[in-house]
């Protein structure tokens, strides 16, 4: 008899744990479980990428409450005679107005939230929040379930986020899911009392997909050195550091362009910042690409110069794409690239960046080196789907 198994994630934008999910998704044996899906909205650009196997449930019609601007979400209440709800955007707006931490402010606004969230009805062998914060919060308050899984997908260190609110979720998770080594470190000091719930499960990439995918067409031109970054505009993915990286290799007199594929928060102040350092031609923000993959192909040199990661999924596909890799000295960066081996690890700020990318330029024989050992690595993790498939019994 087939298992009963329901996945939460907020959204499928553009995101690590969103594309680790879909690859899931992708992998997962449908012979043996029956898989549904809760979105807190039905958007992002992975969402026609959902297997048509699994069964999206019906979006939940009063979260957009706390998605537009609280003027908005009161006077549409007040019409509607939902006063309950006037009175939870108004606290939750107060939350995120006078919270300056983001991940905090989500944290502290559930309560609020949750009121306009329906519990699910149907009872399930698995619930898999596949996020932190709300998508476990989720699934602890509002979902039946034998068991309950949390996926922790970053260095819960960085998070910023009140552990003592997830203590209150976390003892009631049956087990809880990080993307390597280092992260589960984090979690078993910051959650001792957990570490027998806590486990590995590298995100799930496959080579074949990745390889095919990047045979489409990109809309890269240029003839000097291609560099390119993939990730959130926001402030841990550190592309401002990218930024001034840029700036002193054009001084330096070096022939690149620079392209960064994602979007976010933060982009604005990129844009200003790329125009006050006279790089418009130079260094380009190409927004969200559902198939970053031909981009990365077409590059001569990957660079990621994150703040802090998980296990971050843009490296293992550049690695499996053959690509020469700059990465910052990130607390896991260790877990994916062995310096001087299949990439370089360099100080996380731009002059080491800058000295890492020029290293990499002047240097063919390293390259062809990086390239020759990363086509030796085996870097399909389609196996890691076991592990789940061993947590849900």
């Amino acid at each position: 008899m087939k298992k009963n198994i329901l996945f939460v994630i907020n959204k499928l934008s553009c995101g690590g744990a969103e594309k680790s999910l879909i690859s899931l998704l992708q992998t997962i044996d449908y012979s043996k479980y029956n898989v549904d899906l809760f979105l807190f909205k039905h958007e992002g650009v992975f969402l026609n990428r959902i297997p048509k196997e699994v069964k999206l449930i019906k979006e939940p019609t009063d979260y957009k409450y706390f998605d537009m601007s609280i003027k908005k979400a009161i006077i549409d209440c007040l019409k509607k005679g939902r006063i309950n709800l006037v009175l939870s955007r108004i606290f939750a707006g107060y939350i995120f107005k006078s919270e300056p931490n983001p991940a905090k402010a989500e944290q502290r606004a559930w309560k609020h939230i949750s009121k306009s969230l329906q519990n699910i009805n149907k009872h399930y062998d698995t619930a898999i929040g596949y996020l932190e914060k709300n998508p476990i919060y989720f699934s602890v308050d509002k979902v039946k379930a034998a068991k309950k899984i949390g996926f922790i997908h970053s260095d819960y260190d960085n998070l910023g986020m009140d552990s003592k609110i997830d203590k209150k979720y976390f003892d009631k998770l049956d087990n809880i899911i990080t993307v390597s080594q280092e992260c589960a470190n984090v979690l078993k000091k910051r959650f001792s009392m957990y570490t027998h719930k806590i486990n590995v499960m590298y995100n799930i990439v496959s080579p074949n997909v990745i390889n095919q995918m990047s045979f489409e067409e990109s809309n890269i031109k240029y003839d000097g050195i291609k560099i390119v970054s993939v990730g959130r505009l926001s402030y841990e993915k550190g592309f401002d550091m990218s930024i001034e990286a840029c700036k002193k290799l054009v001084e330096s007199g070096y022939k690149i362009k620079w392209y960064l594929i994602g979007d976010g928060e933060d982009r604005d102040k990129l844009k200003n910042l790329i125009k006050e350092s006279n790089l418009k031609e130079r260094i380009l923000l190409m927004g969200i690409k559902e198939n970053p993959y031909p981009y990365i192909r077409e590059a001569d040199i990957y660079v990621q110069p994150s703040r802090f990661e998980g296990k971050s999924i843009a490296i293992d596909e550049a690695k499996i794409l053959h690509k020469p890799i700059v990465v910052t000295n990130f607390r896991t960066a260790k877990d994916q690239i062995i310096n001087g081996q299949n990439g370089l690890i360099v100080d996380m700020n731009s002059k080491s960046i800058a000295e890492g990318i020029k290293k990499l330029i002047d240097n063919n024989e390293l390259i062809n080196k990086f390239k020759d050992n990363l086509s030796k690595e085996k870097l399909g993790t389609e196996s890691e789907i076991e592990k789940l498939y061993k947590l849900i019994g």
